[in-house]
């Protein structure tokens, strides 16, 4: 059974269709890369996926249980049990690093000395636990980055969506926290929905490419079949341009 599943999903802006009739299963486990140029309809399907978005048509199902469909959330946001990673990272300010990860747990009603517990557990993988008591705007990007894939991963989520969340690093910094990501991924193992328009970032973060184009997939298939469909492409549309 797939843990995330799309089945004829479309959504529009007003007029303006954004996704049309995607149909997508994701995999226990699997490392999913979404890539498309701005506009292809990427982050509306990870909106979509955690609810801050309705379908128009179709439905969305999440460990077997829909949770959208036909313009209507069946299941709130904050029940699907997804982390999200952003673009902006979305960081608490005012809260340090031990509260920004704690604010969910909370949430949750864990007991304390159960918050304590993931909460170290947790910096400890990301290499953090020193910062535990720093506030985000002391820290640099990459460890802003890594706070945020801790906070995300503490809630321990069927799966962790994360949309563009190296687009705002230098090139050093993005690789190293690729690595970081990938590193994390298969220790504890969680399901990876992750959007980029990088290709190389999307060929190295999936086992399973979705190549986006106007609000459909155009193809979908492992990193060097998309690798070379792309190549091709681009020889086409140099030899007929």
């Amino acid at each position: 059974m797939s843990l995330i599943k799309l089945t004829s999903v479309s959504k529009a802006y007003g007029s303006r269709p954004a996704v049309h009739d995607v149909s997508l299963a994701i995999g226990q486990g699997e490392r999913v890369a979404i890539l498309g140029h701005s506009g292809c309809g990427k982050t509306t399907i990870l909106r979509l996926v955690a609810g801050f978005l309705t379908p128009d048509t179709g439905r969305i199902a999440i460990d077997g249980t829909v949770v959208a469909a036909d313009r209507r959330n069946l299941t709130a946001p904050e029940e699907r049990n997804l982390g999200m990673v952003f673009q902006d990272l979305a960081l608490w300010p005012h809260l340090t690093v031990k509260g920004n990860l704690e604010f969910g747990l909370q949430a949750k009603g864990l007991p304390r000395s159960e918050r304590e517990e993931r909460i170290q557990q947790m910096l400890r993988l990301v290499q953090m636990e020193r910062f535990v008591n720093t506030k985000p705007g002391e820290l640099s990007g990459g460890q802003q980055q890594r706070v945020a894939l801790a906070r995300a991963l503490v809630l321990r989520p069927h799966a962790l969506l994360m949309d563009e969340p190296l687009s705002n690093l230098d090139l050093e910094l993005n690789l190293r926290l690729r690595k970081d990501i990938l590193k994390l991924q298969e220790t504890i193992g969680f399901t990876l929905l992750y959007v980029t328009h990088d290709p190389d970032e999307a060929f190295q973060i999936g086992t399973r490419l979705v190549l986006m184009r106007h609000g459909a997939i155009e193809r979908i298939g492992p990193p060097q079949e998309i690798r070379d469909y792309v190549s091709a492409l681009s020889q086409h549309q140099e030899m007929t341009g």
